[in-house]
């Protein structure tokens, strides 16, 4: 019910309407009244009445001075004032304040219940409105992350003009114009990719509180390769200050979750957005030294110059040392890698090896073999058929010059690493197909369902939602609830088309139990309303 309440300095006027109206037969709950405003004001504060009625004139505070305040602090009430003056001024005045209805004394019951009415017919609409208005903005929220995606790889990938860039920022309420920038590559999971808990939700939610905080960081959804902060500063020293203060803040949240593992790689400065290309691929840089590294760390582009990380890494290790131990971070690398970062791993992986490397002819040959078996054995574990894997050595004459000559050794590596993240890439999408279409077949059956959603759907597949999500859009170039909508809408027009169905019930027959909400979207994706387009199809 709506709440009424009532302000009137005449004891039998206000008398009268509080008792000659049955006020809950009507739908509405009388709430409270008041002789003047100021002793209305802090009730009408306290109570939150939907809808307020007041003489203009009355003393200490009159209708006119009370709708000012009721408007700063309630602006979502409605206020019907009552008057006994036809002054032209007083209207005027409260159409001004807002106030939605101005009546002349003496009014009767059944005359000022109608108005009620009417009044409480405009909330319910606003409220109606609003909640459509939440809902959309709520199931878009994923598509507004697939459109992000696109701005920033076309940014790195130079694909966009400046002004492009900026439109495209501008429809998604990004501010993009600033003097300096920097991309930092981030990631964090617990078992891998695929892997969902509790743990990481209420993780994910804490660092959503902390990103509101900074404006100059705008933080892009990379899906399954993690995210991409956006730095902006108007001084090299404030962004620094702002990267360094954002990344001390994350590192401290990270360590109350010792079970999520998370690694960063900070890009170079640009002073250009049209230059982000280079603070990504400086970025990538760093960001593929996370097959290297054991523990947790964020680095920078320039530490790798210098061999100096926060996470004690080591760049020298000997051969009685290996062990195997770097071909498991080999093999981690085929697992989740991207063939843009594999000249960056081969590089920190035999900077990881040691300078010894360079000199010891045995040391080289034990790299080359075992990275080959590496290769080998993953190959034959994703079920990579009729691959054919070149071979380190094929006699001893080419085993001497391959292992002689550092360069040849080192894109050897290169080059059968990427073969396998090729074979690797090709059997995902593969099986990116059929979980594709497996979804589509889902959403097809089951739209009619008004909950049906990504969690749902992710659960019939038995992968995590968050992986379902970034895999979906990758593949269909849509989000899954955009996807889902354009199945409900093509669906609806066909109805609309071929069929005399009230649109309530083809709101239903689509997956919308609210026919509000289903004429909203409509309108909102086609530009006009279901009856306006059943009428233009004649």
């Amino acid at each position: 019910m709506l709440k009424i309440f009532l302000v009137e300095d005449e004891f039998v006027v206000r008398e009268g309407i509080k008792s000659n109206i049955n006020w809950a037969e009507n739908g509405f709950d009388f709430c409270g009244d008041a002789a003047d405003g100021e002793l209305a004001y802090p009730l009408i504060k306290s109570k939150q009445p939907d809808i307020i009625i007041t003489d203009i004139r009355m003393p200490f505070m009159n209708g006119l001075e009370l709708s000012r305040l009721i408007k700063k602090e309630l602006p979502q009430s409605k206020i019907i004032i009552l008057s006994g003056h036809e002054e032209f001024s007083y209207a005027q005045e409260a159409i001004k304040i807002g106030v939605t209805e101005y009546l002349l004394k003496p009014i009767d019951s059944t005359e000022l219940i109608k108005t009620i009415k009417h009044v409480a017919q405009q909330i319910i609409l606003e409220r109606m409105r609003k909640e459509n208005f939440e809902r959309y903005k709520r199931e878009m929220e994923e598509n507004e992350t697939s459109m992000k995606r696109e701005l920033f790889n076309g940014m790195i990938e130079g694909s966009l003009s400046i002004a492009e860039i900026l439109e495209h920022g501008k429809k998604l309420g990004l501010e993009l114009s600033a003097q300096y920038y920097r991309i930092v590559l981030f990631k964090y999971s617990t078992s891998g990719d695929e892997s969902y808990s509790s743990e990481l939700l209420t993780l994910s939610n804490e660092l959503k509180h902390i990103n509101k905080h900074y404006t100059a960081i705008i933080i892009f959804d990379r899906g399954i390769e993690g995210s991409a902060l956006l730095i902006k500063g108007n001084s090299p020293d404030q962004l620094e200050a702002i990267c360094k203060e954002y990344l001390i803040e994350i590192k401290a949240v990270f360590a109350r979750y010792p079970s999520v593992r998370y690694f960063g790689g900070i890009g170079s400065m640009v002073g250009r957005l049209t230059h982000l290309s280079q603070s990504f691929e400086s970025a990538a840089r760093a960001f593929s030294y996370r097959f290297l590294l054991d523990e947790n760390a964020i680095i920078s582009c320039d530490e790798l110059s210098t061999g100096n990380f926060d996470e004690g890494f080591s760049p020298l290790i000997c051969a009685s040392e290996l062990n195997g131990l770097e071909f498991k971070k080999a093999d981690a690398f085929l697992r989740s890698g991207d063939v843009g970062e594999i000249a960056f791993f081969v590089e920190g992986f035999l900077k990881s090896v040691g300078s010894t490397s360079h000199k010891s002819f045995l040391l080289k040959q034990y790299i080359l073999m075992d990275v080959y078996i590496t290769v080998l054995t993953f190959l034959k574990e994703i079920g990579a058929e009729n691959v054919s894997l070149e071979e380190p050595f094929t006699d001893s004459g080419q085993m001497y010059e391959k292992v002689k000559d550092f360069q040849k050794a080192k894109d050897y590596i290169i080059r059968i690493l990427a073969t396998a993240i090729e074979q690797r890439d090709a059997i995902r999408t593969r099986h990116y197909h059929r979980m594709i279409e497996q979804a589509k077949e889902y959403i097809n059956k089951h739209y009619a369902d008004e909950n049906i959603s990504l969690n749902e759907t992710a659960a019939y597949l038995n992968i995590s939602p968050s992986y379902f999500s970034a895999v979906f859009s990758r593949e269909t170039g849509k989000s899954f609830i955009r996807y889902l909508t354009d199945v409900r809408m093509k669906k609806a027009k066909e109805l609309l088309k071929c069929t005399d169905l009230r649109c309530s019930d083809i709101s239903i027959a689509v997956g919308y139990k609210d026919p509000h909400y289903f004429s909203y979207l409509f309108k909102k994706l086609q530009s006009c309303s279901p009856m306006q387009y059943r009428t233009s199809i004649g």
